[in-house]
This record gives structure tokens, sequence and C-alpha cells, in this order.
């Protein structure tokens, strides 16, 4: 009997604690796993409400203040025989015939500038409303007022939208780097060469990876906006996220319909681009150019995104050699630096036709290319940046309008590619053809992208 007592003494208990386990997890262990789920999106809308715009995660390979000793027969600077995409994309020919002019604004949307950098510091725009000295006598740059009225105090240079100054310390080292490849100064027997060693540079600054509570993509359409009222002709964004913003393309529409090329980089996702967008670049205007990038061989990198709908380019993107802050140099490697390649190069045609608008440039860049059978799969031009090519088609038959004056579009230029792509020369050369479909403003396959824009575009 006793033991009869213990079993069911011992049986209730159990029972008990079974309940009370049971309530504990139903009612307050159900309430726990509520909050965590509140925290979670909580978490998400904060995530989302700071901004889906960054820089493209390019780390600096390698860092020096010295460059190997090789001067070039056109420019004196150190470090030309290690910038590999110089000599791919046949820029010293070009600069033959132009090295750009300082009358073009690029505005830089990256991560600020080492603006005393001694490859840089005679490249970069000025705004004429804040230098000089004010009406008692002080110098606008420093003397705190808005001389110009244009909402922004003493942005000699341009502006930071992390922190809403002038500051334009660049705390990574990538707009710096990126500023160097499209514009860094020639024949100053220091460091390298930038793609258009004439040219100005408007630094606008969205990210600092030392601010983690600011919004990325309102300080990417605000830099946009301030690139339109500011002048700039050229933009080059080497950055984006996979997020649709409208806010975002109507600002890069803005810019569209004030003139000006948006160079955008394609991202460094390893996906493709066609079935996973990547923006800015994948929006569907007439004004974007989308760049992916390329190693030494001319094969795109593995990291980079690629889209035969959407990535229009590809450019040099693999080790790198550009500026850094502290008047230093380094490698650094992705769609980012393949981008300015591009931007240098709308600069340098820009330069030689002033009177191209940006479709002219944008055409003239994506049909002068060197045409690749791997680059098939990858980009909708099938074709990597040749600044040379460029430059010296606009001379030999080509109007600005794209109409053939005298010599026939498919005896302009024929390559050793173009007759491997095509060796039935009776039809003339690949690049002579799709060069004259892109002039003439036929329309190829439609960028993919414009989820709010039906618009086709060039």
């Amino acid at each position: 009997m006793q033991s009869l007592k213990v079993t069911l003494i011992l049986g209730l208990f159990f029972l008990f604690s079974l309940v009370s386990l049971a309530l504990f997890f139903n009612l307050d262990g159900e309430a726990n796993f509520s909050s965590l789920a509140t925290r979670s999106t909580d978490a998400t809308k904060k995530n989302s409400a700071t901004g889906s715009r960054e820089f493209e995660k390019s780390e600096v390979i390698s860092k020096t203040d010295k460059v190997e000793n090789e001067p070039s027969a056109l420019f004196n600077d150190p470090a030309i025989k290690q910038a590999w995409g110089l000599k791919k994309s046949d820029a010293a020919r070009a600069w033959k015939v132009t090295k750009g002019s300082k009358d073009i604004i690029v505005a830089v949307i990256d991560t600020g500038i080492d603006i005393h950098h001694e490859d840089l510091k005679d490249n970069l725009w000025k705004n004429p409303g804040e230098i000089g000295l004010d009406k008692n006598g002080k110098d606008k740059s420093t003397n705190n007022i808005d001389d110009d009225k244009n909402g922004y105090v003493d942005d000699v240079y341009g502006w930071n939208f992390v922190s809403n100054t002038a500051d334009l310390t660049d705390n990574h080292g990538h707009g710096t780097h990126i500023a160097g490849i499209i514009g860094a100064m020639a024949g100053n027997q220091k460091g390298i060469s930038g793609i258009a060693p004439d040219v100005s540079l408007m630094i606008i600054k969205y990210y600092d990876p030392k601010v983690t509570s600011t919004d990325n993509l309102k300080n990417t359409i605000n830099s946009i906006n301030y690139a339109i009222k500011m002048g700039a002709q050229i933009i080059n964004y080497s950055g984006g996220g996979t997020d649709y913003s409208q806010d975002e393309f109507d600002a890069v529409k803005k810019a569209e319909k004030n003139g000006i090329l948006f160079v955008a980089a394609a991202g460094n996702e390893r996906s493709n681009s066609d079935q996973f967008h990547y923006y800015p670049a994948d929006y569907k205007l007439s004004n974007i150019i989308s760049v992916t990038a390329l190693d030494p061989s001319k094969e795109v990198l593995a990291s980079s995104n690629f889209g035969i709908e959407t990535v229009d380019l590809a450019a040099p993107g693999q080790n790198i050699i550009s500026t850094l802050p502290g008047n230093s140099y380094g490698f650094m490697t992705g769609t980012s630096q393949a981008t300015a390649f591009v931007s240098g190069a709308a600069v340098l045609v820009k330069a030689n036709k002033t009177e191209f608008k940006f479709d002219d440039i944008k055409r003239y860049i994506l049909s002068t290319g060197d045409p690749s059978t791997t680059l098939a799969q990858k980009t909708r031009t099938s074709r990597s940046l040749n600044l040379f090519k460029s430059l010296t088609i606009l001379d030999q038959g080509m109007s600005a309008n794209g109409i053939v004056v005298s010599t026939p579009v498919n005896e302009v230029f024929t390559t050793k590619s173009d007759a491997k792509l095509n060796p039935d020369s009776s039809t003339g050369s690949l690049f002579g053809k799709s060069l004259l479909e892109a002039v003439q403003k036929s329309n190829p396959k439609p960028r993919l992208g414009g989820k709010k824009d039906s618009q086709d575009i060039p």
C-alpha cells in the first residue's frame, strides 16, 4: 500500500511537471518566440531604413608609397609598366589623340578622396561659387558660408552626404582608387596616369565604412541630384545593391534628361544580372553603361556579375594599380575598377568630339570595343573596352550622328580577332557590321531591370 501511494505521488508530480512545462512553452515561450520574431522584423526594417547601396567589396591587395621606375614613351610616370589595364585598352595610342579636358566634369560618387594626393589634387573640380574672396575679404572655401546658395556650405570639391559636410576624407581608399583610374595626373613623374589625365573630378561621398547608421541609398540619391545640380557631364558610380528603388531610378532618369552619362558597376555578386538584378546598373535607362570586369586574359572575373541583357561592356578590373590615401598606391579588383576605365574613356571621347551627347558617347564606346567569343555569353555587346578605337573610329568616316560620311564602316577596322569571329571577309568584319548597326541606332536586345519603365534603350 505504501508503495502504491509513493508511485501515485510520483506520477502526479511528473504529470504536474509536464503540464507546467507545456504551459511555459505555450504561453511564456510563445511570447518569447513572438518577441524574437518582432526583433528580427525590427532589425530587417532597420537595415532597410539604413539603405541598401554599398560600394563593392573591393579591398586593397597591396599598398606602397613607391612605384617601379619604368617611364613610358609618352608619359614619365613610374607605374606605367604595372598598369596592365592601360595596355590592354590601348591607352598609349589613345593618348596621342587626346588626354581629355579640364572642361569635362566627372562626378565620382564613392567613399571620398584624399584631396591632397600628389597625383590627384590638380585634377579636382572646384566649385566656382566657393573659391576666391567674399565681400569681407575672406576665403570663400573656408568662410563657413554658402556663397553660391546651392544649399551646401564650402563645397569646394564636392560634398559628403554621410556627414552632410564638405569633409571628403576617404576612410577606406576605394574612392581615391577609383578617382585615380579615371583621372590621375600624367607626366608629373609621380605614381600613375589615369585614363583621362586631363579632367575635373567632382567628389561626392555617399558611403563611409566607419559610419554604420547612415542611409546609403538616400545618400546615393542625394549624390546623383548634387551631380546634376552642379553640372557634371559624367557620373561614375561603383556600387549598388539588389533592391529596386523608385527614387533612385527617378534620380538617374533626371540625369538622363539633363544629358548626363551614368557609368555603373555591374556588381561583384557572382551572378547573372538578367535573373538577379543589380541596381542602379540594371535600370532600363538609355544613359546607363553597365560594366563588368576582365582579367589580363580578357576573361570575365568569376566574382563579377554578367548578363547578355543587362551588362553592356567589359573592361580591365583585376589587380588594377591606382592611387590610395596618403600619397600611396595599391592594387584593387572588381567591377568598380572596370567602371572607372569606362568613365575615363567617356572623357576622352567627349574631349575629342565636344559636340557629342551622352548617347553618342555611349554608342561609340560600346560599338568600338574588341570583340570576343568568351564575352558573347557575358555582355550585350560581346566586347571589351578599346580606348584607341573609340577615338579613331570617329575620324574615319563617321559623323557625330553616326552616319557614314565616306568610307564604308565595315572597311574602317578589320582586326585579327574580328577575322577569327567571322572569317568570311566578303561580308565585312564582325566589328564593322556591329558598328554599322550601332551607329544607325538599330535596336539590340533591350536591357532588363526597369520594373517601372517599359522604355527600350539603344
